[in-house]
């Protein structure tokens, strides 16, 4: 993709007059758009839950706002506003948390959205979106702008893998890549930890495992049918998130297998239920273990145990 968020955002709202861009003081994604909106750019200041309010009033008024804010404050301090005015009604604000998850990299727990998935997930009518990348991001926009639903959007504009195409967004539909029956392992990834799942999954087919690795993208409606046929197909599930166990991805794919009565070995690469160690994007990630190195050696050795207990 050649154009960035901010500039795909800017066609659709010349495109179409209903769209409002808001913030709460958070412009970096943003930051072009004022001068080229006017007065269908709005700073409410920090001010999150009176943002949410606006976006309400102006979603009854036949508006498409599109609301920015730090998705820690945007989905905590405004939820209530969110939940009640909102998601109940069911209007169409699209909500973007920025720098969201290990995105917030040296920003202390006040500021890691670790668990913004979760509570926007438990909103009924509220969808949710990770792209895994900024070509992600930017393909999927024009659809949720479009949707009549609410949506919660983590943004994420890091690069996408060399290589990588994405396929056409499509609400409620995961990507899957290199898939092939019987598969030893199926990496299922949420968000911004796309680039180090892919690179764990080269690391791994270097070693001979197959892998095929599922892109999510929606929290909600979640693909079902992905993780189904992967269950079925593959030898081990799993998972890898910048977001605590409960609530996210993990407890997504729990939740599907026991729905759809199918039962699958399954680990967990996420933040636990712990906060990380804040520093550099890099450095964060690498003291969380969720460098591909990390996420290879944990497949492994759970594949190991997994060897031992069938051989038991």
């Amino acid at each position: 993709m050649s154009a960035s968020y901010g500039e795909q955002l800017l066609e659709l709202a010349r495109a179409d007059e209903r769209v409002i861009v808001m913030t709460a003081e958070n412009r970096a994604p943003i930051r072009a758009l004022p001068p080229q909106l006017g007065a269908r750019f709005v700073d409410t200041g920090i001010t999150e839950q009176t943002m949410v309010g606006m976006a309400a009033g102006l979603a009854l008024r036949g508006r498409i706002p599109v609301v920015h804010a730090l998705a820690t404050f945007l989905t905590m301090r405004a939820f209530e506003f969110i939940r009640t005015d909102v998601g109940l009604p069911a209007l169409p604000v699209k909500i973007v948390g920025t720098v969201p998850g290990i995105l917030s990299e040296a920003n202390g727990p006040t500021h890691q959205a670790l668990e913004d998935v979760a509570l926007l997930r438990g909103v009924p009518n509220v969808c949710v979106f990770c792209p895994a990348d900024a070509d992600d991001l930017v393909a999927a926009l024009p659809a949720i702008v479009a949707d009549p639903s609410p949506w919660y959007i983590r943004h994420c504009e890091r690069p996408a893998p060399a290589g990588v195409r994405h396929e056409p967004f499509s609400i409620g539909r995961a990507e899957v890549f290199a898939q092939s029956e019987g598969d030893d392992v199926a990496l299922i990834v949420l968000g911004a930890l796309f680039r180090e799942t892919w690179e764990a999954a080269a690391l791994l087919r270097a070693q001979g495992i197959s892998v095929r690795v599922i892109n999510v993208r929606c929290a909600d409606p979640f693909d079902a049918r992905a993780i189904v046929a992967a269950a079925s197909e593959c030898t081990l599930l799993v998972t890898v998130e910048d977001h605590f166990a409960t609530g996210g991805l993990y407890s997504l794919v729990c939740e599907t297998l026991v729905r759809n009565g199918v039962a699958a070995p399954l680990a967990s690469v996420s933040c636990g239920d712990e906060w990380f160690t804040p520093a550099l994007l890099e450095d964060a990630i690498m003291a969380s273990g969720f460098s591909p190195s990390a996420i290879a050696a944990r497949v492994c050795t759970a594949l190991a145990a997994r060897s031992t207990a069938t051989a038991l």
